[in-house]
């Protein structure tokens, strides 16, 4: 009888690590093959090391694959397309910096290179498809679950390549490809460890506040902080949703928001984090287009600040997320996403304790 496996990219990378435990857990039945870069492969080889240590039941069960997702068949030599059940691809670069070309290459290629495969898989039950909640661009509202196109615009080659990736998942999906699209919001730590497996995001804000010395923080104040969300998720729950869900008959052909129903203002998320570190919040008003281009175009500033200039249109971000089909599919599960304010210390305790982990984006 041929064997069963599961094809993941991704691997080792931040989430994909994380969710294969869970994954093999749930299918005994099933081996994973993990579709990885050759100078990713010593860090992936150290990784299942960790992983069969902490794990019993993976043990012997991932196998590494030298390949490339931009390339045809995904650069494997000798994929065994006959045993592979599903697919989930996780791939891409999560840099809101990153360049349009390697953009487009890793993300929207790297996808039709993973869609090419899945339509020649002979045994396929679904394609675990991960995208982002920022397929919203700036789009000024309420973004649901089943909204795509919607004529939004975009605020870096990060979202615009992700969008039309899902562009193409979607149109995929409704040529016959069994899909499941899943969307985290902003990922962080775990939200009983802290771990994580680099600091962007709000740890990049953690460093700016705690970098400011004396009691107090200045903060710019770009848009009324009580208006706009942080849409902040912690790992854990990303990574028991997407399990809990992958093997539901209802969630095929269907897009999950990840993210906190009642995410936190800027204001709360800023006012939590500075009292953790023991700083008081003085806003301080600024225009926000010309205190993007400030910290853009003054060499070093960026690098002071510890403030990417894409990170500040974060916090004039108009849109809320709806997660309605989460919530629903999920009900009878026990997964449910925990609000900011009862992990926040657990995050911000983590990244103190580990200056080593960088911000970089895996490629």
């Amino acid at each position: 009888m041929t064997v069963a496996a599961l094809l993941m990219t991704g691997f080792p990378g931040f989430l994909g690590s994380a969710l294969l435990p869970r994954l093999l857990a749930r299918r005994d039945e099933a081996d994973a093959v993990c579709v990885v870069q050759r100078h990713h492969l010593p860090t992936a080889v150290a990784r299942v090391a960790t992983l069969e240590a902490r794990h019993p039941h993976v043990r012997g069960r991932i196998r590494l694959v030298e390949g490339d997702i931009t390339k045809p068949e995904l650069g494997v030599d000798d994929l065994d397309r006959d045993e592979i059940v599903e697919v989930w691809h996780l791939a891409a670069v999560y840099d809101l910096a990153v360049d349009e070309a390697v953009a487009r290459r890793v993300n929207v290629g790297g996808t039709e290179r993973v869609l090419d495969l899945c339509r020649d898989l002979p045994r396929l039950q679904r394609l675990q498809y991960v995208s982002t909640c920022y397929v919203s661009g700036r789009y000024d509202g309420t973004f649901r679950e089943d909204d795509l196109e919607m004529g939004q615009g975009f605020l870096n080659h990060y979202e615009s390549t992700k969008y039309e990736a899902e562009v193409l998942v979607r149109a995929a999906r409704d040529a016959g490809v069994p899909t499941t699209i899943y969307r985290p919001g902003i990922v962080v730590g775990d939200s009983q460890t802290g771990e994580t497996q680099k600091f962007d995001g709000p740890y990049m804000y953690a460093t700016f506040l705690r970098r400011q010395p004396g009691p107090f923080a200045f903060v710019p104040l770009l848009k009324d902080p009580d208006t706009v969300e942080a849409s902040l998720v912690p790992r854990d729950y990303v990574l028991d949703a997407m399990d809990a869900l992958s093997v539901l008959d209802r969630s095929l052909g269907r897009t999950y928001a990840l993210t906190d129903p009642n995410p936190p203002t800027i204001r709360t998320a800023v006012d939590v984090i500075a009292g953790r570190l023991g700083k008081k919040v003085v806003w301080v008003r600024l225009p926000a287009s010309p205190t993007r281009a400030l910290l853009s175009s003054v060499p070093g500033l960026e690098k002071m600040l510890a403030v990417p200039a894409e990170a500040l249109d974060y916090l004039v971000s108009p849109t809320h997320y709806d997660t309605a089909h989460a919530q629903a599919d999920l009900e009878g599960t026990g997964v449910s996403c925990p609000g900011f304010t009862s992990y926040a210390d657990r995050m911000l305790d983590f990244w103190a304790a580990h200056p080593e982990i960088g911000s970089a984006a895996m490629v």
